[in-house]
């Protein structure tokens, strides 16, 4: 199945051999770079472009034209080469558009060497960009990834090879727009006027004057969000203080688009800074420990006081370097914090926590959202600043909440009731936000609860008469439910595939559908096991979403057999826990469910506007 990617978004390429395809409607320019792993460009030689169109490994066109097909061996890269980034620029010295806002947004799509599609992505969101990354082609731990980068830069391929270490950025620029432009100089002179003249893309960071190549200082801040080189009119700085943040301060059609982009590029933000200083930590271990090595091979250094000042001294000097990384660190927070700050409370409901206010003026919208919030994140050394995780809408991936031992903090005291009724109520909450969050009639929730333990969780769902039909529960109630929604999800394939989407029968809900399947496998029998992985497999494609609240060592018995179950599901956690992995950097997130405050009646307050306007639809 084809990968419909986000930006941001990765997915593993299953070969090395691949084939890009791009159609940007208009004629642009297409090329790549090829980085080592910090992502530097050490020089023009690893720039494939129209006037150098193979380099070993990559072979791009030789020409502007409105549709590309680049061709990828990673196996034949050079060893030293672990991301190859593939941009697009618009010719410039032409009567043609001088940024991406002003035409079709470009589509890509990677495909095997057998012509299999194995991921796509629309560059979407752009405004004042000249030249962009669509996609960034990367090796990780010998296995090759692809991200949705949609990177644009306003000031063209200068800034976007600035941006990678390259030195003489405008040289190379001018150099490439001079195979398919007339006057070289006089074209990118124009260019550079141009690309000046216009409002900076947020995501565009030109490098300054000095910017540093192979060998100078690393710059751990995040390429895609604004670094504000004046304070706004509004909201004059301190002197040497970084401008105030703003809401929304990312692009985007819409302020939801710009939130999301602004939360998630806060998120990179904390990532790249949590592993500078790590990496700046590790440093001074390892810089400590080989200093006290030198100096106790030396038979002197063993005897006096010789022993005792050179660890003091290597103390020291290991000391200073902590402290000089944690200072950065601190000042890197304290800004995130004061974004969080203003972020926040300026989120919409389906990313707001349940205690924001955007929820006590609650009205059923009239669209759905792009995102949607499962929880917040966060990492040890930061354990004020919390990052909200959001995630796009329709759900990939169904949902599993653990009801396990593993899902408590080690030490607690709760016992594995109260933890079930815990993730139950966490399974409860998210379900609440999702209808929330879409228009009367458009998403419907089912309940699978074969011995009925979720009963009291489910009351605020129950109570306000929002659910699709009453708790499923024993084994003929599991089977009905199941194979309603398995009659549903063939159905809607055959008549998308058919063309004949609105030919459904009559009694075929065409909502959104969210399954809640409590203390799974409870209930379940081979045959209703084999429907519900296939309404996994298959169900998101045509809108039905799952939720299993599980102890996976209750599914034991089963050996293998669940095992894919598993792995397609994300797991949440009802108590803070360390679910995910970011192999980007190697962090460990604390996760911490989006749930309700204690004593807070603000979902039954959601859920009683939801079921008037459920009556209004009906």
């Amino acid at each position: 199945m084809t990968a419909e990617l986000v930006r941001g978004q990765n997915h593993p390429l299953p070969q090395v051999r691949l084939e890009i395809r791009i159609s940007a409607g208009v004629p642009v320019l297409a090329g790549a770079t090829l980085g080592d792993e910090n992502g530097t460009v050490r020089g023009p030689q690893r720039v494939a472009h129209p006037g150098a169109p193979t380099l070993p490994g990559v072979e791009v066109s030789g020409q502007a034209a409105a549709e590309h097909r680049l061709a990828v061996d990673l196996s034949a890269v050079p060893e030293a080469v672990h991301r190859v980034g593939v941009f697009l620029a618009l010719p410039i010295g032409t009567t043609g558009p001088l940024r991406f806002g002003a035409v079709p947004a470009p589509r890509t799509a990677v495909h095997g060497p057998d012509g299999t599609e194995i991921a796509r992505y629309t560059v979407s969101g752009l405004d004042t960009e000249a030249a962009l990354i669509a996609l960034e082609l990367y090796r990780r731990q010998g296995a090759w990834k692809i991200r949705a980068m949609g990177q644009g830069y306003a000031g063209g391929l200068p800034a976007l090879f600035a941006d990678q270490g390259l030195p003489e950025a405008g040289m190379l620029a001018a150099a490439i727009h001079g195979t398919t432009n007339p006057g070289p100089t006089a074209a990118y002179d124009h260019g550079t006027h141009r690309a000046n003249d216009t409002a900076r893309n947020p995501y565009d960071t030109p490098a300054p004057a000095g910017s540093p190549t192979l060998g100078g200082p690393i710059d751990y801040s995040h390429p895609r969000r604004p670094r504000h080189t004046a304070p706004p009119a509004a909201c004059p700085a301190a002197d040497g203080q970084p401008a105030p943040p703003v809401a929304g301060d990312a692009v985007g059609w819409s302020m939801e688009e710009r939130l999301y982009n602004q939360v998630w590029g806060m998120f990179e933000d904390l990532a790249r800074t949590m592993a500078a200083y790590r990496g700046a930590v590790d440093f001074a271990d390892t810089r400590q420990e080989r200093e006290l090595d030198q100096a106790l091979a030396d038979p002197r250094a063993r005897l006096g006081d010789g022993n005792a000042a050179a660890r003091e001294a290597a103390q020291t000097r290991r000391d200073q370097l902590a402290d000089q990384a944690r200072a950065v660190l601190d000042r890197d927070l304290a800004q995130l914090t004061a974004e969080s700050e203003v972020v926040e409370p300026a989120l919409p409901p389906a990313y707001a926590r349940w205690d924001s206010p955007a929820w006590h003026g609650y009205r059923v919208p009239t669209a759905p959202p792009m995102a949607l919030r499962l929880g917040d994140l966060h990492l040890p050394e930061s354990l004020p600043l919390r990052i909200p995780l959001l995630v796009r809408l329709p759900l990939d991936h169904g949902l599993w909440i653990d009801s396990g031992a593993t899902a408590m903090p080690e030490g607690s005291l709760v016992d594995s009731t109260a933890l079930r009724q815990a993730a139950m109520e966490t399974a409860v909450a998210l379900a609440a936000r999702l209808l929330a969050v879409h228009p009367a009639g458009e998403f419907a929730v089912r309940v699978i609860d074969p011995a009925g333990a979720g009963t009291r969780a489910l009351w605020p769902l129950t109570g306000a008469g929002v659910l699709a039909a009453p708790p499923a529960t024993g084994a003929a109630g599991v089977m009905d439910v199941l194979e309603r929604l398995t009659r549903r999800v063939d159905l809607v394939q055959m008549a998308v595939r058919g063309g004949a989407a609105g030919s459904l029968p009559d009694d075929v809900d065409t909502a959104r559908q969210l399954l809640i399947v409590n203390d799974f496998p409870h209930g379940f029998d081979d045959r209703a096991i084999t429907r519900l992985r296939y309404l996994a497999d298959e169900g998101p494609a045509v809108g039905v979403h799952l939720v299993l609240v599980a102890d996976r060592a209750d599914a034991a018995a089963y050996g293998p057999l669940l095992d894919p179950l598993w792995r397609s599901l994300m797991r949440l956690t009802p108590a803070p826990d360390e679910p995910f992995a970011d192999p980007w950097v190697g962090h460990a997130w604390t996760y911490e469910p989006a749930l309700v405050p204690v004593g807070s009646r603000i979902v039954e307050q959601v859920l009683a506007e939801v079921a008037a306007a459920l009556i209004k639809h009906k």
